[in-house]
């Protein structure tokens, strides 16, 4: 048994685009949309290098790509602490969350 996925909030210049790139194909949106998730789950997946390549592209070259979660806490806390950052030195009288949540709890 098939399985219903849904798209929600689609831009309507993207909606407009898929209904004519059905048209141009002689399908209706339905079978566009399945042609289309069908040769995506065909692929191969991307190698994580890939993905960083492709990630690493200006929006002008792949417009409306969005990619997330291709880097680990770890390797975003290594580039943070390569490039230098530091915290504000207000922040060091700022409470803890872990101190905010005690005391809330402590407080019941």
């Amino acid at each position: 048994m098939g399985v219903n996925l849904s798209i929600k909030d689609v831009p309507d210049h993207v909606a407009q685009r898929l209904r004519q790139r059905a048209a141009a194909n002689h399908r209706s949106l339905q079978g566009e949309l399945m042609c289309i998730v069908s040769e995506a789950a065909a692929q191969a997946p991307l190698a994580a290098a890939d993905v960083a390549g492709v990630a690493g592209m200006a929006s002008a070259d792949r417009p409306g790509v969005q990619l997330q979660g291709w880097k680990t806490v770890e390797d975003l806390l290594a580039e943070r602490a390569a490039s230098g950052w530091q915290p504000h030195p207000s922040m060091a009288s700022a409470p803890l969350g872990v101190d905010i949540i005690r005391a809330d709890r402590d407080a019941r």
